[in-house]
């Protein structure tokens, strides 16, 4: 009779368990649902390029990237390995930087490769002008510095560029010890 109460109370512990936590699982789901683009006011999805040109200045009393980080053995690698800097880079119509101001490059860069010169890229695109104003396009890739035309990843915006998604084209434009100057191309679905 011992036994058969204590598998009858075992048996009831694990239904117990089995049911309680099926409930509170039921439960945990409900921080999701599905909603249509409309529900939350987006329109058609279309297909948007943005051309500008970003100035990467590195020396001097006017700098915008600064290196805030690296490794012991960076000085001593071909490739800066291992160097972290944080940039606020003005984005500009033309290549020169006096042309109009469109908006910022704020981020970071980091050496990312030991055998060539790769940068990964963390950085927002804030425009602050036309109607993009008060949006940002983020951007997230390898970044082969010395390769003709870098290919890297638009992974979500915000303001107009909600649910963005696209690629941006970089080509170095002009390079000196002091700064660079890249061109964009950024093509990019939003809605």
């Amino acid at each position: 009779m011992e036994k058969m109460l204590t598998r009858l109370t075992t048996m009831s512990l694990i239904f117990f368990f089995f049911f309680f936590s099926t409930l509170v699982a039921g439960k945990s789901q409900g921080f999701s649902r599905s909603l249509s683009p409309e529900a939350l006011g987006l329109k058609k999805e279309k297909l948007s390029h943005l051309h500008f040109f970003l100035h990467d200045i590195v020396e001097g009393e006017k700098a915008t990237a600064v290196r805030v980080a690296e490794a012991w053995m960076t000085n001593t690698s071909k490739t800066g390995f291992g160097f972290l800097a944080i940039m606020d880079d003005p984005l500009t119509e033309g290549p020169d930087l006096g042309s109009k101001t469109v908006g910022r490059a704020q981020g970071m860069y980091a050496s990312a490769a030991e055998n060539e010169f790769a940068l990964l890229m963390v950085l927002n695109f804030a425009f602050i002008e036309g109607k993009y104003k008060g949006s940002n396009l983020s951007l997230l890739g390898r970044n082969e510095v010395f390769s003709a035309v870098r290919e890297m990843p638009i992974i979500g915006g915000s303001g107009v560029f909600r649910f963005a998604r696209g690629y941006a084209q970089a080509k170095t434009h002009k390079i000196t010890v002091e700064s660079s100057i890249v061109e964009y191309n950024v093509f990019v679905y939003h809605y």
